[in-house]
């Protein structure tokens, strides 16, 4: 260990201080505030008595991690620019629908996970298919790119960014804490760490801004990165092009925000519709200054220390909390990002052990399996789970293209069929059985054909296999366009002879609160004035 902090970043006594200090509060609150779980809506929905500050706070904890401010900041300090907070402040407007559209339906039918919806609404078949794949999708990539991504963050602060024995050592380190912080509580014990660990990675961010300011100057900064101020790019970019605003982006965001289990199962824990209303939006208020403290430290990281990036911008948020800021708040903020791959590698493993465990294991294994059995087939798929995504994690530094690329590129597989099924089913309330899951299958299809023809990958090239060229947000708005033609076809020649019936969860409150509407409102205007601004 001396010969890793060596190379890397000197800690002080106040910065291993505050370090311990900052986790030993997280982690002792956690474990006392769920020391009591028994039954399988204990442990997987926090006894369905989450409030809307926790629900918010854990919401952006859970999607805040070094996915951002690794490969986030790694976009934003590229040429890119500032045009990648589009991911975040398209999440605003879409965290309104979902809370006022999305959120009623869910909460209404007591479900424990999104695709238990889709065996309600189509059939079982359905159910299964989503839940298999999104099982495969959180393993491969999303638990995969969070381990990585925070191993990253450890070698770059502690050991030699070449040495791939060090990335080893950080994949090891986030691995095992979070898979044991998971087992544990379940998802109360990550809630209840994300109410800290949310608002810590919000301070954190601003103070690093705040510091880059100071060494830059605010009028130095606006001036001299001006060209990487702004959110609409040409309609041939690569990454995040101007047309993929219309269609492209949406999809993945409704996905995420409203269909992803690992997101939605915290809306889905809410004591009340109200709260989980006011939560959702809480967390779209808050998404609208994750550019600013994310995007902007990662331009200014460029700004000052562009030669240390040896052509690998993923590391810009890092190098600018090891050059820039001093200790104690260094600590902090490292602490933070810290905290963020243990909070969201946690909410991954919680969901995906809540997917297996009660759409497959309680569905088609175990139909009669007691709560301690459920509780326990839980914490095994848990740990299966982390071992093989720490597995795929080393090899994710071969993917050229930085681990946000690979992270959007993949969820093409689920999100464009996902959002289908669901959108298609709240609105035609005859498409037939089969309709949910010809929309999850074809988007497989299609676009698994659009990633060899029609990708930039070098890869594909090299095989000849390339036609043109697309940005993966507009090969997701086609798949999502053939997907929503396949299930209107299927509609039109065989419907439902009546609307399907969905259950009512009856003894929950689910009255409506008309705050929700005009506070909506209000994140939506100012999420147009910021694109006004930054046009």
């Amino acid at each position: 260990m001396e010969a890793i902090l060596a190379q890397g970043l000197k800690l002080t006594s106040l910065d291993i201080i505050v370090f311990i200090a900052f986790f030993a509060v997280v982690v002792g609150v956690s474990m006392f505030k769920s020391r009591r779980e028994k039954t399988g809506e204990d442990y997987f929905l926090a006894s369905r008595g989450l409030m809307w500050p926790l629900i918010g706070l854990s919401l952006i904890a859970a999607n805040i991690s070094t996915e951002h401010f690794v490969g986030m900041a790694g976009q934003g300090a590229s040429e890119i620019g500032l045009a990648i907070a589009s991911y975040e402040w398209v999440a605003a407007i879409t965290l309104v629908v979902v809370a006022l559209y999305f959120l009623p339906k869910f909460l209404r039918t007591g479900i424990f996970t999104i695709p238990e919806y889709l065996e309600y609404r189509y059939n079982n078949a359905a159910r299964a298919v989503m839940a298999i794949i999104t099982m495969f999708v959180y393993v491969l990539v999303t638990i995969s790119t969070v381990v990585y991504s925070g191993a990253l963050t450890l070698q770059t602060l502690f050991g030699d960014p070449e040495n791939t024995r060090h990335l080893l050592y950080g994949i090891f380190v986030v691995a095992s804490i979070a898979a044991l912080y998971t087992v544990w509580g379940g998802l109360k014990a990550v809630a209840w760490a994300d109410l800290f660990q949310g608002s810590a990675l919000i301070i954190g961010g601003a103070i690093a801004m705040f510091w880059g300011f100071k060494a830059i100057g605010v009028r130095t900064f606006f001036e001299a990165n001006h060209d990487k101020l702004h959110m609409f790019l040409p309609s041939n970019n690569k990454v995040i092009p101007w047309t993929a605003l219309i269609i492209g982006i949406w999809i993945p965001n409704f996905y995420y925000w409203g269909l992803n289990q690992y997101i939605s199962q915290r809306a889905l824990a809410a004591k009340t519709l109200r709260q989980g209303q006011l939560g959702v939006i809480f967390a779209a208020a808050l998404k609208l200054l994750i550019p600013f403290v994310i995007i902007f430290p990662a331009i200014m990281s460029a700004h000052l220390y562009y030669d240390e990036f040896a052509g690998k911008t993923d590391r810009s948020f890092i190098i600018l909390l090891r050059n820039l800021i001093g200790p104690g708040f260094r600590s902090f903020i490292f602490a933070a990002i810290a905290g963020a791959v243990v909070s969201s590698l946690a909410s991954m493993l919680n969901s995906a052990s809540t997917i297996f465990t009660m759409d497959l294991y309680k569905r088609h294994i175990n139909p009669i399996a007691s709560e301690r059995k459920l509780i326990l087939t839980g914490r095994i798929s848990t740990i299966i789970f982390v071992v093989v995504g720490s597995v795929i994690a080393y090899f994710l530094r071969l993917f050229p293209s930085g681990i946000f690329n690979f992270i959007q590129e993949f969820q093409g597989f689920l999100s464009p069929g996902v959002l289908g099924a669901f959108l298609l089913g709240f609105i035609i309330k005859r498409a037939p059985a089969v309709a949910g899951v010809a929309a999850l299958l074809v988007n497989l299809i299609v676009y698994s054909v659009l990633l060899v023809f029609f990708s930039n990958y070098q890869f594909f090239e090299n095989m000849h296999l390339t036609i043109y060229p697309l940005a993966f947000l507009n090969r997701m708005a086609i798949s999502f366009g053939v997907v929503v033609l396949t299930v209107i076809i299927i509609t039109i020649a065989k419907p439902l002879a009546e609307p399907k019936v969905l259950p009512v969860r009856k003894e929950f409150d689910m009255r409506p609160t008309p705050s929700v509407a005009w506070l909506g409102a209000i994140v939506i205007i100012i999420t147009v004035a910021l694109y006004i601004i930054f046009r």
